[in-house]
C-alpha cells in the first residue's frame, strides 16, 4: 500500500498538507502514539497517527518529526480534535524532514485508518502468497510432469528469480551454471562441493569468490555419494527444502532407468565369470553396455566400509554409489559380495573421445579417482574407500581377468586402510599379502614379530627399525650402517640379537623373506 493509495479513500477525507513527492512511498503498518518520543515503539515504513498531545511548543514539533524521521517511518498523520488545525511548525518540520504529513479530520478516528491500513495490508500479503503459491504450483507440475532439471531451474530462476545448480558431493557440475560463466563452472563447483563436504550441518550458506551460495542436500544418500543444490544468495529456507524436493525427484526418476543399466552390466559380469561363456554372447551383452568387441575399457571394484556402522548400505552398495559419482554417473556400477565393479569405456586412439565423457586413459582415469577419494574425504571421515582399477583391456574375453585384477587391487587398497591401488601395483608381495585373511597375516607378523617389539619396548633399543633398514640395504652391513648413522659393529651386535629373539638366520634367503613379509604384513 503507498502513500497515494491512502489518500485515495474517499470515506478517511485524509489531505496531504506535505509530501508530494513522496507518494509512491510504502505503507507496512500504521499505529497510533501521543508519546512525546516514540523512537522505541516505531518502526521504519510505517504510518504514525497522533493526536498532537505531546504538542507544547514549536520546538516540541521539530523534536517529535526528528524522533520519526530517524526511525524511517513512511508518514506522520496529524489529527485537528485538539487544536481544530495542523500547527505551521509541524508542517514546516516535517517539510525540513523529508516526512510527508498528512491531516485526519475530527470526524475520521484513528481506528479506521488503522484498520483500513490493515485490511488493505492484509488482502495485498494474501495475494502475494497465492502468487507464490502459484509459482510454486507450477514448479512442482513441471517436474512431475517429467521436467529435466535443466528445465527445473530455468522454471525457478524465471518464477522465483533464484539463480543455482545442481552439482555432485564429488564437485562435478549437473546442471545449471551457478550464475557464472561456463570456464568457471568446473572451479566454482569444486569449492562449492568442498564446503558441502566439510559443512557441520545443512542447509549452510557458502561464502566463496565474493559471493554467497545456499547448499541444500537432495536427499538422504551417504554425503560422500549425494548431491547438493546451491542457490546463489540466500533463499528462505522452506523454498530451498521444496527446491531440494523437486530435484529430489528428478533423481529418482533417473535412478529407475540406470537400474535397467545396471541389470545389464551385472548380466555381463555374470556371464564373463562364469564356468564356460558363449563367446557370441558375451560379445552381445558387452555391446549392451556400450563398449563394441575393439573398443578399450578398464574395470573398476570399489567398497566403502563404515567400522562399527550397523544401518545403511553395506560396503559395496555404498561403493557402488561412490564410484558412480566419482565417474561423473557416466557409466553404472554393480553392487556384488566382494564390492561394486563398473566397466569404463577408455579413448579410443585417433577417436576424439571416450564415450560419454572426455579422452581417458587407464592411467588418467586411476588419477581422477585418486583426486576424487582425496575431496571426498571429508565425508569420509572414519570409512575406508578402497579402489582397484585394471589395465586397460579389449573384447569380450578380457572381462573375466579385468574384474579379477580390480578385486585383487581393491584388496590391496583395503589392507593399506583405503585409496587407489592400479593393476601396476598388484604384481608384487603386496598383492599375495593382500589375499591373504587379516587373522593369518596378523598372526604371521605376530609371531616373527613381537619378540622385536617387545625387546624394543623394554630397552628403548631400535631392532625393528634396524631389521627394515638392513633387509632394505640387502644385507650389506656397512649401507644399513651409514643409513642409520650407526657404527658397523652396532649393525653386527643388533642383527645377532634379532636373530637369537626370532630364532631365523639372516644369511639365509629364505629367512630374509619371512621377516621382510612379517613387516610389510604388520
Amino acid at each position: 500500500m503507498r502513500i497515494r493509495d491512502l489518500l485515495a479513500i474517499p470515506h478517511l477525507k485524509l489531505r496531504l498538507l506535505w509530501g508530494e513527492e513522496h507518494l509512491d512511498r510504502v505503507i507496512g503498518g500504521a499505529q497510533v502514539t501521543d508519546l512525546p518520543d516514540p523512537g522505541r515503539y516505531v518502526a521504519s515504513g510505517e504510518l504514525v497517527l497522533t493526536g498532537l498531545m505531546w504538542l507544547d511548543e514549536p520546538a516540541d514539533c521539530r523534536r517529535f518529526a526528528d524522533v520519526l524521521a530517524a526511525a524511517g517511518v513512511a508518514a506522520l498523520g496529524a489529527g485537528d480534535a485538539r487544536l481544530g488545525h495542523i500547527p505551521g511548525a509541524l508542517v514546516e518540520a516535517c517539510r525540513a524532514r523529508g516526512l510527508p504529513l498528512i491531516e485526519v479530520p475530527v470526524e475520521v478516528s484513528f481506528g479506521a485508518i488503522v484498520d483500513e491500513v490493515n485490511r488493505r495490508l492484509t488482502g495485498a500479503r494474501a495475494g502475494e502468497l497465492s502468487s507464490a503459491l502459484g509459482r510454486h504450483r507450477r514448479i512442482v507440475a513441471a517436474v512431475a510432469e517429467g521436467a529435466g532439471l535443466e528445465e527445473l531451474l530455468a522454471l525457478t530462476a524465471s518464477e522465483l528469480g533464484i539463480t543455482g545448480g545442481v552439482i555432485s558431493a564429488a564437485g562435478t557440475p549437473i546442471a545449471g551454471s551457478l550464475g557464472v560463466a561456463p570456464g568457471e563452472l568446473p572451479a566454482l563447483a569444486g569449492r562449492l562441493a568442498r564446503e558441502y563436504l566439510g559443512a557441520a550441518k545443512l542447509p549452510h550458506v557458502a561464502r566463496v569468490g565474493g559471493g554467497a551460495y545456499t547448499l541444500f542436500a537432495v536427499d538422504r544418500s551417504h554425503r560422500a555419494a549425494g548431491w547438493v543444490l546451491a542457490c546463489a544468495g540466500e533463499p528462505g529456507v522452506d523454498v530451498g527444502l521444496e527446491l531440494a524436493a523437486c530435484v529430489a525427484l528428478e533423481r529418482n526418476r533417473q535412478e529407475e532407468g540406470r537400474r535397467v543399466e545396471r541389470r545389464l552390466a551385472a548380466q555381463l559380469i555374470g556371464l564373463a565369470c562364469s564356468a564356460n561363456p558363449e563367446p557370441v554372447e558375451l560379445a552381445a551383452r558387452l555391446r549392451t553396455c556400450g563398449i563394441e568387441a575393439g573398443d578399450p575399457y578398464a574395470v573398476v571394484a570399489a567398497t566403502v566400509r563404515r567400522p562399527g556402522a550397523t544401518r545403511g548400505p553395506d560396503p559395496a552398495a555404498l561403493g557402488g554409489q561412490v564410484l558412480e559419482e566419482l565417474l561423473d554417473r557416466r557409466v553404472v556400477a554393480v553392487a556384488g559380495a566382494d564390492g561394486a565393479v563398473a566397466i569404463v569405456p577408455l579413448a579410443v586412439p585417433g577417436d576424439s573421445g571416450a564415450p560419454g565423457g572426455p579422452p581417458e586413459t587407464a592411467r588418467a582415469l586411476a588419477e581422477r579417482l585418486r583426486a576424487g577419494v582425496e575431496a571426498l574425504a571429508p565425508a569420509l571421515a572414519g570409512a575406508g574407500a578402497a579402489v582397484g582399477v585394471s589395465a586397460a583391456v579389449r573384447g569380450p574375453g578380457a572381462v573375466r581377468g579385468a574384474v579379477e585384477e580390480a578385486g585383487h587391487a581393491r584388496r590391496m587398497a583395503e589392507s593399506r586402510g583405503g585409496g587407489v591401488v592400479t593393476s601396476d601395483e598388484i604384481y608384487t608381495h603386496d598383492l599375495l599379502l593382500a589375499t591373504v585373511p587379516d587373522d593369518v597375516r596378523r598372526s604371521f607378523a605376530a609371531r616373527l614379530l613381537d619378540p622385536l617389539f617387545d625387546y624394543d619396548r623394554r630397552h628403548q633399543s631400535e631392532l625393528v627399525r634396524t631389521l627394515a633398514t638392513f633387509l632394505e640395504c640387502a644385507g650389506s652391513w656397512h649401507a644399513c650402517a651409514d643409513r642409520l648413522h650407526i657404527h658397523v659393529n652396532t649393525v653386527r651386535y643388533r642383527i645377532r640379537r634379532v636373530e637369537e629373539l626370532t630364532g631365523r638366520d639372516l644369511s639365509s634367503m629364505a629367512d630374509r623373506v619371512d621377516l621382510f613379509l612379517a613387516l610389510r604384513a604388520n
